[in-house]
């Protein structure tokens, strides 16, 4: 269902040292299996797959059911991690265009899942607000605290809106938080919002097989039992230690990183991908950039990137690695039609898939930029489904667990995210 390839770091590494690399990754591999690293209270991400709760992801389903069928919008509240897993699960899977289907004469509405709370812009917010009305809304809010800033500001501001429009919006909000404290679980309890937890032990950028990300994602009408045991069924093959292709993929990364690199680019060549982009993003970038240490991660989405960023790519300065994360099959297989004038020069294309150029652009890619010196690795995924996403997501939070431990760091904080609030607060004239 996934196939890795990382042999087009070879080139590039140190065999001198290799095996000194692959110990220390394979130690790291097991500090995180055995939960004896640094930020080991913060593994939650694994137990939480090691004892399913099928009883909990029924609810999920059930409530994600009575959304798609009551709601026209899913407004979900969050940052970071509390909307990022979500978002791109959501827009791996969905169609490219929102449309209504009819069935038998009637009528089916497609749920939308719009977010906020992920920025502080009025404009947004004000254009959102004059976009839901007349809509039936109803509102995911998902922070531990219920205070950081930037949730906690569009939340107060929804709400106002939701009590002024619905009789029934303490069903309608619906808040993923703390279990036993915090602002958001005390309003909760006082407005009577039904809740889900988000586990003590799991950090945000970990949490899409929580609450989390399940609750949305159910809504928007995706399978999540698929979703949550396809990363049940990774786990349990990343327990071995060799052939691991997350021990694999970390300890290159290290093993470039120390020798100079800076940037991991991740390419895809399917724009539904992009988001799963943005995931992994934020999941390395404040997993591994601590104490002057980690590659910087940059997400293109091609062939369009190519267009901008490929000089760069092809011939800037080698200081990069490049991740291509491709989906083999497409959705549509869509032909290209002869053309009698053949005034554009396409017509040795005619009777071909657009699939078959895509994939044609990502080979001739992947070879310009490794004969260019750029070292590159590929994931593909047979088929882009809630199994194989569930696998993917899995693949990389262990990847990156392993790739902290060998830079030295503890993979399960990020201490550098508050210097801005404290800057930003002092401003606004927080005390």
């Amino acid at each position: 269902m996934i196939r890795f390839d990382f042999t087009g770091t070879d080139p590039f590494l140190d065999k001198s040292q290799w095996d000194g690399v692959v110990r220390r990754a394979q130690a790291a591999h097991r500090a995180v299996l055995s939960g004896t690293g640094p930020g080991n209270e913060w593994l939650g991400w694994r137990r939480i797959l090691q004892q399913p709760n099928d009883a909990l992801l029924e609810d999920i389903s059930a409530v994600g059911k009575e959304i798609s069928e009551r709601a026209d919008v899913l407004l979900c509240i969050g940052i970071g991690g509390s909307f990022l897993g979500s978002e791109a699960i959501i827009r791996a899977l969905s169609p490219y265009f929102r449309s209504n289907s009819s069935k038998e004469g009637v009528e089916t509405k497609a749920l939308e899942v719009i977010y906020a709370g992920h920025h502080l812009s009025s404009t947004y917010l004000s254009e959102l607000l004059a976009y839901l009305e007349g809509k039936s809304v109803y509102v995911n809010v998902i922070s531990k605290s219920g205070t950081t800033l930037e949730p906690a500001v569009a939340f107060r501001i929804i709400r106002s809106w939701m009590e002024d429009r619905f009789d029934d919006c303490e069903r309608r909000i619906i808040a993923t938080t703390d279990q036993s404290k915090g602002a958001l679980r005390q309003l909760s309890e006082k407005m009577g919002y039904r809740t889900y937890i988000i586990p003590d032990d799991v950090g945000g950028r970990f949490s899409v097989l929580t609450p989390v990300g399940l609750l949305p994602i159910a809504a928007a009408g995706f399978d999540i039992r698929s979703l949550f045991y396809g990363a049940v069924a990774m786990m349990a093959e990343l327990a071995e230690t060799e052939g691991n292709p997350a021990i694999e993929y970390a300890l290159r990364r290290y093993a470039l990183h120390e020798r100079g690199f800076t940037t991991e680019v991740l390419s895809v060549f399917e724009p539904r991908l992009a988001g799963v982009g943005a995931w992994w993003q934020q999941l390395f970038g404040e997993s591994e950039g601590k104490e002057g240490k980690g590659l910087f991660p940059a997400v293109c989405t091609f062939s369009t990137d190519l267009h901008s960023l490929g000089q760069y790519l092809q011939a800037g300065r080698r200081n990069l690695l490049e991740t291509f994360l491709v989906a083999e099959k497409e959705r549509s297989t869509l032909l290209i039609p002869a053309d009698p004038a053949n005034l554009d020069g396409l017509n040795y294309l005619s009777g071909s898939t657009l699939s078959r150029i895509n994939q044609a652009a990502f080979e001739g890619t992947s070879k310009a930029h490794l004969q260019g010196g750029v070292p590159i690795q590929q994931i593909t995924l047979s088929m882009v489904n809630e199994e194989a996403l569930g696998r993917l997501i899995y693949f990389f939070e262990h990847a990156v667990s392993v790739g902290g431990y060998l830079l030295g760091v503890n993979p399960f904080d990020q201490p550098g995210v508050e210097a801005y609030k404290m800057e930003m607060f002092g401003l606004l004239g927080k005390s």
